[in-house]
């Protein structure tokens, strides 16, 4: 592969990562890194299918959500610190660190035998999810220079298409014919061969930072992301949103996040250097991975929940339901990755994929009983090409917009922003599909209504199909409702992505090419 400059939005240029390897060698470390990749992100789809088995023999309903939060918690929380970690002490270890740690939180989560048990070993397993996502992005920035990196963003695009597609079918499978800890246990043989793989093949310089974690930074961080999480998490539906724990929650999270940017400026190794803010483009990427999470974990969200209600699709093959979104932002994320290599250029995939967004999300907002399943796999596949323009374009830019030394928090950060605006999307979006579906049945159905859908505006089609007719064509009427103003809202929100895309500065990514060979090769670093 060859030499690579690196260039950053100031116009500085930093030393090229260690590139002496065959692109043999790279690969099978890609390779292993999308193993890892799958293992964070298919784990959640898995899961997610084995619940109720899960619930009836545990028991522990109440505690249900739990399962879910603990593992989101855990890793919103440690993801900064993972790419700090791995930019002072080096991306090798902490990677590998990781894994080990996602794979004994798997292992104690299969062997769990009450709910407290799995919600404390989930925990675990996110903490090492935590250091997956950043550890994959951070060493492909380190080993990849930019203008050859979109060249694999269809790789990364992919993965995740596959664990939404294949996530519920092969969690059901399991947990029907091998039983619900299985679910756990198979990211075993998985993780194994990623251990093996980077092990083996992964040489990266060492690092051994003079300095040591900035642990109050660390604290006030965690303190901050995790009161976010449980607002956007228990507001509206545990308690509240005006309620007492709700405003204590956002007083705690506010307080702990203006103390954590204070002790920034003072710490000598912060977690989350602030100078990388100073990048124009590095900021505005940020922004605009926010608003990707919030859109797209929305429509994930909401998308199945319309097919099974509205369409009377099977609840076994949700994940399929999304096919022409996913692979129409995987087609897109590859074609862009490769026009992104050949040509040096960018910018015009934030704009255009904010475009895509935005009439998609509007084409979506217009789904009713009457929407075919082609018509609205089309509008699915409009949303998926501007997702596909920024998923992979966001990671990229930001990467190039910080010196080599902060590829670790740069990485973490993008991350984290989209963890954030998937939580948001998530709570924000949802709320407004409740109180739609909850006020649209009261109208139509009355207290018959009411009563049908209890607590949850959200029906699976086993109660769905107990409903008395007039009450079922209610509920579809209401769904569709509630999917209108949610989806309405995603397209206002969609578009602060593409008004900041507009503000993106055009920097060409260096890296691909032949390049003059150096005057005298610098002595080899040793390796982890």
């Amino acid at each position: 592969m060859a030499q690579a400059d690196y260039a950053v939005d100031r116009g500085e240029q930093v030393a090229p990562p260690d590139q002496g390897k065959q692109p043999r060698s790279v690969r099978v470390v890609l390779m292993a890194l999308m193993m890892a990749m799958l293992l964070a992100m298919l784990d959640n789809m898995i899961v997610g299918t084995a619940m109720p088995t899960i619930v009836g023999e545990l028991g522990g309903l109440k505690y249900l959500s739990w399962v879910v939060t603990a593992y989101t918690l855990a890793t919103a929380a440690s993801t900064p610190i993972w790419g700090k970690v791995g930019d002072m002490y080096g991306r090798k270890g902490s990677f590998l660190t990781s894994i080990v740690i996602f794979l004994i939180g798997s292992v104690l989560s299969g062997m769990a035998q009450n709910m407290g048990e799995l919600i404390a070993f989930r925990a675990v397993q996110g903490l090492g999810a935590g250091g997956l996502m950043v550890g994959v992005m951070a060493i492909i920035g380190d080993l990849i220079p930019p203008r050859e990196r979109g060249k694999y963003q269809g790789m990364m695009a992919g993965v995740m298409a596959l664990a939404m597609i294949g996530g519920p079918l092969v969690g059901g499978t399991i947990t029907d014919h091998l039983g619900w800890r299985w679910a756990f246990y198979i990211n075993l043989p998985i993780g194994a061969v990623a251990l093996v793989m980077i092990t083996a093949v992964l040489h990266l310089p060492k690092k051994r930072a003079s300095g040591s974690i900035d642990y109050l930074g660390a604290a006030l961080l965690t303190v901050g992301i995790t009161s976010i999480v449980l607002v956007t998490t228990w507001g509206g539906t545990e308690y509240a949103w005006g309620s007492a724990v709700i405003m204590e929650l956002i007083g705690l999270g506010v307080a702990a996040l203006v103390g954590f940017v204070f002790s920034q400026t003072r710490a000598a190794e912060p977690i989350l250097p602030l100078h990388i803010f100073r990048s124009r483009n590095f900021t505005l990427m940020s922004l605009i991975g926010f608003v990707t999470g919030f859109v797209m974990f929305g429509a994930v969200l909401f998308l199945p929940l319309y097919q099974q209600s509205v369409q009377g699709a099977s609840a076994t093959n949700s994940g399929l339901l999304l096919l022409p979104m996913l692979l129409s932002m995987m087609i897109v994320s590859l074609v862009a990755g490769r026009i992104t290599t050949s040509t040096g250029k960018y910018k015009v995939f934030p704009i255009v994929g904010g475009v895509l967004m935005v009439a998609g999300l509007f084409l979506l907002a217009q789904l009713d009983t009457e929407t075919s399943r082609f018509t609205a796999g089309v509008y699915m596949a409009v949303l998926g090409a501007g997702m596909g323009c920024l998923m992979q374009i966001t990671m990229l830019v930001a990467q190039n917009s910080v010196e080599m030394k902060d590829m670790g928090v740069a990485s973490s950060s993008t991350t984290l922003f989209r963890t954030l605006g998937s939580s948001f999307g998530v709570a924000i979006m949802g709320a407004l599909f409740n109180n739609r579906v909850n006020d649209v049945m009261a109208e139509r159905a009355g207290a018959l209504g009411g009563k049908a859908i209890g607590e949850s505006a959200q029906l699976d089609a086993a109660h769905l199909d107990l409903l008395p007719a007039p009450v079922q064509e209610a509920y579809k009427y209401a769904v569709s409702s509630g999917m209108h103003s949610a989806f309405l809202l995603g397209a206002v929100v969609a578009i602060v992505a593409l008004v900041t895309a507009l503000f993106v500065k055009e920097v060409a990514l260096r890296g691909a090419g032949p390049a003059p060979a150096p005057a005298a090769a610098p002595a080899p670093a040793p390796a982890e």
